[in-house]
Protein backbone atom coordinates (compact mmCIF):
# COMPACT_ATOMS: atom_id res chain seq x y z
CA UNK A 1 0.00 0.00 0.00
CA UNK A 2 2.63 2.29 0.94
CA UNK A 3 3.83 1.62 -2.19
CA UNK A 4 1.19 2.42 -4.66
CA UNK A 5 1.02 5.57 -2.58
CA UNK A 6 4.44 6.71 -3.34
CA UNK A 7 3.79 6.11 -6.60
CA UNK A 8 1.00 8.71 -6.84
CA UNK A 9 2.48 11.30 -5.10
CA UNK A 10 5.34 13.25 -5.25
CA UNK A 11 7.44 15.82 -3.25
CA UNK A 12 8.09 18.01 -5.77
CA UNK A 13 3.91 18.47 -5.81
CA UNK A 14 4.68 21.08 -3.73
CA UNK A 15 5.87 24.14 -5.39
CA UNK A 16 8.85 24.98 -2.69
CA UNK A 17 10.32 21.38 -3.04
CA UNK A 18 9.88 21.98 -6.74
CA UNK A 19 11.72 24.97 -6.70
CA UNK A 20 15.09 24.22 -5.00
CA UNK A 21 17.97 23.50 -6.71
CA UNK A 22 18.78 19.50 -7.88
CA UNK A 23 21.51 19.11 -5.04
CA UNK A 24 19.66 20.27 -2.45
CA UNK A 25 16.35 18.35 -2.98
CA UNK A 26 18.76 15.32 -3.64
CA UNK A 27 19.99 16.25 0.05
CA UNK A 28 16.27 16.66 1.77
CA UNK A 29 14.14 13.59 -0.45
CA UNK A 30 15.34 10.87 1.22
CA UNK A 31 14.15 12.56 4.69
CA UNK A 32 10.60 13.30 3.41
CA UNK A 33 7.92 11.28 4.46
CA UNK A 34 4.51 11.39 2.70
CA UNK A 35 1.78 11.48 5.18
CA UNK A 36 -2.14 11.59 5.05
CA UNK A 37 -3.24 14.85 5.86
CA UNK A 38 -7.10 14.39 7.05
CA UNK A 39 -10.07 16.71 7.56
CA UNK A 40 -9.89 17.98 10.84
CA UNK A 41 -6.27 16.74 11.54
CA UNK A 42 -4.02 19.03 14.39
CA UNK A 43 -0.98 19.26 12.44
CA UNK A 44 0.70 21.63 15.65
CA UNK A 45 -1.16 23.19 18.63
CA UNK A 46 -0.47 26.30 20.22
CA UNK A 47 2.96 26.57 22.16
CA UNK A 48 4.13 23.31 20.99
CA UNK A 49 7.38 22.42 20.30
CA UNK A 50 8.02 21.72 16.59
CA UNK A 51 9.28 18.06 15.77
CA UNK A 52 8.27 18.24 12.03
CA UNK A 53 7.58 21.13 9.24
CA UNK A 54 5.03 20.33 6.59
CA UNK A 55 4.62 20.48 3.03
CA UNK A 56 1.67 19.91 1.75
CA UNK A 57 0.90 18.48 -1.72
CA UNK A 58 -3.03 18.03 -2.07
CA UNK A 59 -4.21 19.22 1.61
CA UNK A 60 -4.60 22.50 2.97
CA UNK A 61 -4.19 23.27 5.92
CA UNK A 62 -5.59 26.33 8.06
CA UNK A 63 -3.28 28.49 10.67
CA UNK A 64 -6.10 29.65 13.04
CA UNK A 65 -6.10 30.98 16.69
CA UNK A 66 -8.67 30.00 18.83
CA UNK A 67 -9.57 32.73 21.72
CA UNK A 68 -10.34 31.35 25.55
CA UNK A 69 -14.44 31.70 24.61
CA UNK A 70 -13.94 29.29 21.93
CA UNK A 71 -14.21 31.62 18.77
CA UNK A 72 -11.55 31.34 16.30
CA UNK A 73 -10.68 32.85 12.94
CA UNK A 74 -8.15 32.06 10.29
CA UNK A 75 -4.90 34.08 9.95
CA UNK A 76 -4.21 32.49 6.50
CA UNK A 77 -4.01 29.05 4.50
CA UNK A 78 -1.02 27.10 3.43
CA UNK A 79 -1.29 24.36 0.27
CA UNK A 80 1.02 23.22 -2.12
CA UNK A 81 2.92 26.47 -2.64
CA UNK A 82 4.07 26.68 0.99
CA UNK A 83 4.80 24.77 4.09
CA UNK A 84 3.91 24.57 7.74
CA UNK A 85 5.60 25.53 10.85
CA UNK A 86 7.67 28.50 10.29
CA UNK A 87 8.21 29.22 13.47
CA UNK A 88 11.03 26.52 13.28
CA UNK A 89 13.65 28.06 11.03
CA UNK A 90 12.51 31.74 12.27
CA UNK A 91 13.63 30.88 15.72
CA UNK A 92 10.81 30.73 17.64
CA UNK A 93 10.28 26.76 17.40
CA UNK A 94 6.58 27.35 18.49
CA UNK A 95 3.72 29.47 17.87
CA UNK A 96 0.50 30.87 19.41
CA UNK A 97 -1.35 29.55 16.87
CA UNK A 98 -3.27 26.25 15.64
CA UNK A 99 -2.54 24.44 12.49
CA UNK A 100 -5.54 22.16 11.43
CA UNK A 101 -5.98 20.85 7.92
CA UNK A 102 -9.51 21.65 6.22
CA UNK A 103 -8.99 20.31 3.37
CA UNK A 104 -7.78 16.36 3.50
CA UNK A 105 -5.21 15.10 1.08
CA UNK A 106 -1.46 14.41 1.53
CA UNK A 107 1.57 16.19 2.18
CA UNK A 108 5.37 15.51 3.05
CA UNK A 109 7.08 15.60 7.17
CA UNK A 110 10.46 16.38 7.30
CA UNK A 111 11.88 16.53 10.53
CA UNK A 112 13.07 19.70 12.31
CA UNK A 113 16.41 18.60 12.45
CA UNK A 114 16.69 17.91 8.85
CA UNK A 115 15.19 21.43 7.40
CA UNK A 116 17.14 23.06 10.31
CA UNK A 117 20.51 21.59 9.09
CA UNK A 118 19.96 22.64 4.94
CA UNK A 119 18.83 25.67 6.03
CA UNK A 120 21.73 26.91 8.63
CA UNK A 121 23.98 26.52 5.17
CA UNK A 122 22.30 29.70 4.37
CA UNK A 123 22.04 28.12 0.76
CA UNK A 124 19.15 28.37 -1.53
CA UNK A 125 16.93 26.70 0.85
CA UNK A 126 17.17 29.83 3.45
CA UNK A 127 16.06 32.06 0.74
CA UNK A 128 13.23 30.37 -0.87
CA UNK A 129 11.93 29.96 2.73
CA UNK A 130 12.26 33.56 4.10
CA UNK A 131 10.78 35.07 0.72
CA UNK A 132 7.91 32.68 1.62
CA UNK A 133 7.34 33.72 4.76
CA UNK A 134 7.48 37.09 3.82
CA UNK A 135 4.71 36.28 1.48
CA UNK A 136 2.76 34.20 4.08
CA UNK A 137 3.37 36.95 6.21
CA UNK A 138 1.60 39.36 3.66
CA UNK A 139 -1.38 36.87 3.32
CA UNK A 140 -1.87 37.34 7.41
CA UNK A 141 -0.95 41.49 7.85
CA UNK A 142 -4.40 41.70 4.51
CA UNK A 143 -6.30 38.86 6.51
CA UNK A 144 -6.74 41.25 9.14
CA UNK A 145 -7.16 43.98 7.27
CA UNK A 146 -9.90 42.59 5.56
CA UNK A 147 -11.64 41.32 8.42
CA UNK A 148 -11.76 44.89 9.76
CA UNK A 149 -13.12 46.80 6.75
CA UNK A 150 -14.81 44.42 4.24
CA UNK A 151 -18.31 43.32 4.05
CA UNK A 152 -18.86 39.19 4.78
CA UNK A 153 -19.90 38.87 1.14
CA UNK A 154 -15.97 40.38 0.04
CA UNK A 155 -14.59 38.03 2.42
CA UNK A 156 -16.17 35.22 1.39
CA UNK A 157 -15.12 35.72 -2.06
CA UNK A 158 -11.48 36.47 -1.28
CA UNK A 159 -11.22 33.43 0.98
CA UNK A 160 -13.10 31.32 -1.91
CA UNK A 161 -10.31 32.68 -4.25
CA UNK A 162 -7.40 32.29 -2.52
CA UNK A 163 -8.65 28.49 -1.62
CA UNK A 164 -9.00 27.47 -5.40
CA UNK A 165 -5.72 28.61 -6.07
CA UNK A 166 -4.41 26.01 -3.62
CA UNK A 167 -6.57 23.77 -5.47
CA UNK A 168 -6.19 21.96 -9.05
CA UNK A 169 -9.98 22.18 -9.78
CA UNK A 170 -13.03 24.51 -9.06
CA UNK A 171 -14.88 22.45 -6.17
CA UNK A 172 -14.04 22.42 -2.55
CA UNK A 173 -15.98 20.28 0.00
CA UNK A 174 -16.80 23.17 2.71
CA UNK A 175 -19.65 23.93 5.17
CA UNK A 176 -20.93 26.97 5.85
CA UNK A 177 -20.13 26.92 9.58
CA UNK A 178 -16.89 26.06 8.61
CA UNK A 179 -16.22 28.91 6.33
CA UNK A 180 -17.96 31.46 9.52
CA UNK A 181 -15.48 29.74 11.70
CA UNK A 182 -12.58 30.20 9.56
CA UNK A 183 -13.37 33.86 8.65
CA UNK A 184 -14.97 34.88 12.48
CA UNK A 185 -18.11 35.77 11.28
CA UNK A 186 -21.75 34.97 12.19
CA UNK A 187 -22.89 31.87 10.33
CA UNK A 188 -25.64 33.77 9.04
CA UNK A 189 -24.06 36.25 7.30
CA UNK A 190 -21.82 33.08 5.54
CA UNK A 191 -25.64 32.46 4.29
CA UNK A 192 -26.30 35.42 2.86
CA UNK A 193 -23.19 36.25 1.36
CA UNK A 194 -23.24 32.73 -0.32
CA UNK A 195 -26.94 32.87 -1.40
CA UNK A 196 -26.05 36.20 -2.92
CA UNK A 197 -22.91 34.76 -5.32
CA UNK A 198 -25.08 31.31 -6.42
CA UNK A 199 -27.81 34.13 -7.38
CA UNK A 200 -25.48 36.13 -9.71
CA UNK A 201 -24.64 32.52 -10.89
CA UNK A 202 -21.03 32.65 -9.30
CA UNK A 203 -21.32 29.54 -7.35
CA UNK A 204 -22.75 26.32 -7.12
CA UNK A 205 -23.66 25.50 -3.16
CA UNK A 206 -25.40 22.40 -1.95
CA UNK A 207 -24.80 20.04 1.15
CA UNK A 208 -21.34 21.50 2.29
CA UNK A 209 -20.40 21.31 -2.04
CA UNK A 210 -19.00 24.84 -3.31
CA UNK A 211 -18.34 25.19 -7.33
CA UNK A 212 -17.25 28.18 -8.74
CA UNK A 213 -18.83 29.23 -11.96
CA UNK A 214 -17.60 32.07 -12.93
CA UNK A 215 -13.95 33.14 -11.20
CA UNK A 216 -13.60 36.49 -12.92
CA UNK A 217 -17.55 37.28 -11.67
CA UNK A 218 -16.11 36.37 -8.11
CA UNK A 219 -12.86 38.63 -8.32
CA UNK A 220 -14.91 41.76 -9.73
CA UNK A 221 -17.15 41.23 -6.23
CA UNK A 222 -14.07 40.72 -4.17
CA UNK A 223 -12.23 43.17 -1.82
CA UNK A 224 -8.70 44.35 -3.15
CA UNK A 225 -6.86 42.25 -0.07
CA UNK A 226 -7.04 39.29 -2.66
CA UNK A 227 -5.20 41.11 -5.60
CA UNK A 228 -2.86 42.28 -2.47
CA UNK A 229 -1.44 38.91 -1.57
CA UNK A 230 -1.66 37.39 -4.86
CA UNK A 231 1.06 39.79 -6.35
CA UNK A 232 2.62 39.48 -3.58
CA UNK A 233 3.24 36.06 -3.85
CA UNK A 234 4.04 36.64 -7.49
CA UNK A 235 6.35 38.92 -6.67
CA UNK A 236 8.69 36.93 -4.23
CA UNK A 237 8.23 33.52 -5.35
CA UNK A 238 8.33 34.04 -9.18
CA UNK A 239 10.99 31.66 -9.98
CA UNK A 240 8.30 28.51 -8.11
CA UNK A 241 5.48 27.26 -9.59
CA UNK A 242 3.16 29.18 -7.02
CA UNK A 243 3.58 31.95 -9.31
CA UNK A 244 1.98 30.60 -12.01
CA UNK A 245 -1.28 30.56 -10.18
CA UNK A 246 -1.02 34.26 -9.53
CA UNK A 247 -1.01 35.73 -13.04
CA UNK A 248 1.25 39.25 -12.82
Amino acid sequence: MADKLSAQHNPKQNHLLAALPEDVFTRLAPQLELVPMRLGDVIYEYAEQLQHVYFPTTAIVSLHYVMENGAAAEIAGVGNEGIVGISLFMGGNTTPSLATVYTGGFGYRLKARHLMEEFNRTGPLMRLLLRYTQALMTQMSQTAVCNRHHSVEQQLCRWLLLTLDKLPSNELTMTQELIASMLGVRREGITEAAGNLQRAALISYRRGHITVLDRSGLESRTCECYDVVKKEFYRLLSDTDTAKQFPN
